[in-house]
């Protein structure tokens, strides 16, 4: 394992607990600075099953329960919260990140996890094409070799393995750059929204600021690149930043009687993925294979989920054979899924907001073609989301690109339509078949902790496949364009025994057909006329 931060440590933790023998280089000494202190709810699972939550409410970290930004049509701020889509993990946490970093590290190192602190790699070692192993040098001076099985790439943006096979690829759309420090005494938000991360969309970009314990505050701008590294050429850096933050009239009086007590500093290398995240012998995880903006506080959780992924591929791959490549391939869109989930989320957010005028947001609108289109990325955002989810109510506050606003009603219509046709009553006449791009297939699916086979519904939203169960897979399997509903009704609940028992196969199997067909995955469910 190299490097020792969230997808490092908790990848470490989890094979370990599953008795394999882990050694985790780290170039630097916990504690140590870094940047992105906010979280999502999505991680608290993750955290929660490595065991780390008490140590973090110990450490009075805030909880985080949701947003409050100054973005779309209007420079009024306006919030949102966790709950309103995530019942079961209504909150996040903001956290100093040394500490936090500190905590998952140590907890790997209780797990039985070999943690080498101080010990930089210096490159990988390939044997026949394949990962074996690591070279490094410790902080003392001496140089070693690891040899290993899999090598598990937590570098962060150090992308070790990515860059020696030069798989980074940056990702133009963003070409952003952020300058922050810390502030002791910053004012927070009203009461209920205190300990909320405030976004704030100025002319220049937009402002981070993140409410820590002991009065402390992360504030940053975020910018473009080019105009940033000549802003801070001809000033430096300092007062750049101070310029930054005094053009964000909110942030602004938040920190007006605060003292900066660390930084600036900046984050330069910015938005990039990898062409392949995973291969033989090696797994990337977090930072190593992809960042794609700070804008959705996605880093740790991204972290945190390959980490979880990634430990349950090399499982896959030691303890069955035949999961090696499937299960390697659902790592990688599992990944890439997530990751097309918050850069189109991002690019969306940057396209939508109307609230100022100038270089940085004109040059970030999308005006058609690139690499996918507004329908496709309306698509991505919204695919396996509530329709009461905060990406859709955060999209709604700004000024849509006209191709996505109709996309929106077009997609709402449809599936409005379709509601509508299943609530009159399905008729069994109709020859249901699978829609473009959709198939029944069985594949790995990541499920309690491990990849497992399983049927899956495949579609062009999801190429991973989605788990379904046997009677869903046993109806899919008859859904062909010429069978009618009332043959496969007869079908699914033949040989059952009992008069009640039919009855419900039979209901089981219409309700199953109806969510497929609102869903889009199957057509020609309702007789046309």
């Amino acid at each position: 394992m190299v490097g020792g931060g969230p997808g490092g440590s908790a990848a470490a933790t989890l094979l370990a607990r599953k008795g394999y023998d882990v050694v985790l280089l780290e170039r630097e000494r916990f504690p140590r600075d870094h940047v992105g202190e906010s979280l999502l709810p999505a991680s608290v699972p993750v955290l929660k099953e490595l065991g780390v939550l008490p140590l973090m409410e110990a450490e009075g970290f805030l909880r985080k329960w949701g947003a409050t930004m100054v973005w779309g049509r209007d420079s009024a701020p306006w919030s949102w919260y966790f709950r309103e889509t995530n019942l079961s993990n209504p909150h996040a946490y903001q956290v100093w990140r040394p500490r936090f970093d500190q905590i998952l590290l140590d907890n790997a190192r209780s797990e039985g996890v070999d943690v080498r602190e101080g010990h930089a790699v210096a490159e990988a070692l390939w044997r026949d094409g394949a990962a074996s192993g690591v070279r490094y040098r410790t902080d003392g001076g001496s140089e070693g070799v690891v040899e290993a099985e899999f090598l598990l790439d937590a570098s962060g943006q150090s992308c070790l393995v990515s860059r020696a096979l030069e798989l980074r690829r940056w990702d133009t759309f963003f070409r952003n750059l952020a300058v922050y420090g810390y502030y002791r005494g910053s004012e927070r938000l009203p009461d209920p929204d205190e300990t909320n991360i405030f976004i704030e969309s100025y002319q220049g970009g937009w402002m981070w600021n993140i409410p820590l314990a002991d009065r402390l505050a992360s504030v940053g701008a975020v910018v473009d690149s080019d105009t940033a590294q000549q802003g801070i050429a001809e000033s430096g850096l300092s007062a750049f930043f101070h310029e930054q933050v005094k053009r964000a009239p909110n942030t602004s009086r938040m920190v007006a009687d605060a003292e900066l007590v660390a930084g600036p500093s900046v984050v330069k290398d910015w938005s990039y993925t990898s062409e392949q995240v995973v291969g033989d012998g090696w797994v990337l995880v977090g930072d190593a294979a992809c960042f794609v903006d700070p804008l959705f506080s996605s880093g740790v959780h991204l972290a945190l989920m390959s980490a979880v992924l990634a430990a349950a591929y090399v499982h896959a791959a030691r303890t069955d054979p035949t999961m090696r490549g499937p299960a390697a391939e659902a790592y990688a869109q599992l990944y890439r899924k997530e990751y097309v989930h918050f850069r189109e989320l991002a690019r969306l957010f940057y396209a939508t907001n109307r609230t100022v005028d100038s270089y940085f947001w004109e040059a970030r609108r999308i005006v058609g073609g690139g690499e996918e289109s507004p329908r496709e990325s309306f698509i991505r955002v919204v695919a396996g989301q509530s329709p009461k989810g905060y990406e859709r109510a955060v999209l709604g506050r700004g000024v849509l690109p006209p191709d996505l606003a109709r996309t929106l009603e077009r997609v709402e219509s449809d599936l409005s339509q379709r509601s509508a046709a299943v609530a009159d009553g399905l008729s069994l006449s109709g020859t249901p078949r699978l829609a473009e791009g959709c198939r029944l297939d069985r594949a790995p699916v990541f499920a309690d902790g491990e990849f497992q086979w399983s049927a899956v519904l495949v579609t062009p939203d999801r190429p991973e496949g989605v788990a379904i169960s046997d009677l869903v897979a046993a109806v899919l399997s008859l859904v062909d364009g010429r069978r009618t509903v009332g043959d496969m009704l007869h079908w699914v609940s033949r040989g059952v025994d009992g008069a009640e028992a039919r009855a419900k196969a039979r209901e089981s199997a219409l309700t199953a057909l109806s969510i497929l067909y609102i869903d889009g995955a199957i057509e020609d469910l309702v007789p046309p006329g």
